[in-house]
C-alpha cells in the first residue's frame, strides 16, 4: 500500500530495443491533477498506458489506487479500471450510439441506475459539459472538440476515483483548446477527482497543474509545483517555456 493514489518507481519500458521511460519515478497524491509534458515520443501516453494497465514495465514498480499493480493478471486490472478511467484523444466514441447513449453506457450496469436515473444523470453530465443540446445526434456528426467533451461526460458516468486525460487540447483549433480546458478545470473544482493530464500545451498545464512532471528524453527532467517549473533555469524547459511564448495568446474577445 501507498499513500499516494499513484505512483512510479524507477519505472523502465522499451520496445524493440530503444527506451522510452528510462527509471521513471513521481507520485499523485488523491484529489491531485498530475500534469506531464515533453515533446512528442518522450512517453507520455505510454505512462499512461502502464497506469492503466495496458502496457507493463520492463523494470520498476507502479502504484495506482495506492496498490502496486505491476504484476496484477488482467482479471485483477478489470478492478482498477473501474476506479480509474482514461480519456483518449480520439474520443473513443461508439460510432453508432447517440451522444446521450455513448454518455449513458457506463452507467447500465450499475447497480441503483434504471431508466429514469439513467437518464437524469445523463442529463446533468451533458449540461456540465455542454453538449445538451446534441444528445440525439452521433459522433460522425460532432468536431473533435465535441467528442472530447462527450467523451469526459461518459467518464464521469462511471463515477471514478482518477480521470487520465491523453492530449486533450491537440488537433482541435485555439478557442476550441481553450474551451475543453476550461470545462476540464470547472471539473477538477467541482470534484476534486485525481487526475493526470498529458499535453504539450502550457497553457493547460499552468491552468491544471498541481504538480508537473517534465520528461526528456524518457526521463523525469523535472517533477515539482508549476510556479518551480516557471522559475527553473535549466536550459531544456527555458527552452521549451520560450518555444510556447512565441505562440500568441488566443484573444477569445475578437
Amino acid at each position: 500500500m501507498s499513500d499516494h493514489y499513484i505512483e512510479f518507481q524507477d519505472v523502465t519500458k522499451a520496445f524493440d530495443g530503444h527506451v522510452v521511460l528510462d527509471r521513471v519515478s513521481f507520485f499523485v497524491d488523491p484529489g491531485e491533477t498530475c500534469v506531464i509534458m515533453g515533446r512528442s515520443g518522450v512517453g507520455k501516453s505510454v505512462t499512461l498506458k502502464h497506469i492503466m494497465g495496458f502496457l507493463e514495465p520492463d523494470a520498476g514498480r507502479i502504484i495506482v489506487a495506492g496498490q502496486d499493480i505491476t504484476d496484477w493478471p488482467e482479471e485483477r486490472l478489470v478492478e482498477i479500471r473501474r476506479r480509474v478511467t482514461m480519456v483518449f484523444q480520439s474520443g473513443a466514441l461508439f460510432d453508432s450510439l447517440t451522444v446521450g447513449e455513448n454518455i449513458a453506457f457506463p452507467l447500465g450496469d450499475r447497480e441503483g441506475f434504471g431508466p429514469d436515473e439513467i437518464a437524469a444523470r445523463v442529463a446533468e453530465l451533458a449540461q456540465m459539459l455542454e453538449v445538451s443540446e446534441l444528445l440525439d445526434k452521433l459522433p460522425s456528426e460532432l468536431s473533435t472538440g465535441t467528442k472530447r467533451a462527450v467523451a469526459i461526460a461518459r467518464a464521469l458516468a462511471q463515477d471514478p476515483e482518477a480521470i487520465l486525460y491523453d492530449e486533450p487540447t491537440t488537433m482541435v483549433d485555439p478557442l476550441a483548446a481553450a474551451h475543453t480546458g476550461d470545462l476540464i478545470l470547472k471539473l477538477k473544482e467541482k470534484f476534486h477527482k485525481t487526475a493526470v493530464v498529458v499535453t504539450h500545451d502550457t497553457r493547460l498545464g499552468k491552468k491544471l497543474a498541481d504538480r508537473l512532471v517534465f520528461l526528456q528524453d524518457g526521463r523525469v527532467g523535472f517533477f515539482g509545483p508549476w510556479k518551480d517549473f516557471e522559475a527553473s533555469q535549466e536550459p531544456f524547459l527555458r527552452h521549451f517555456r520560450l518555444e510556447d511564448e512565441l505562440i500568441p495568446e488566443l484573444d477569445v474577445t475578437a
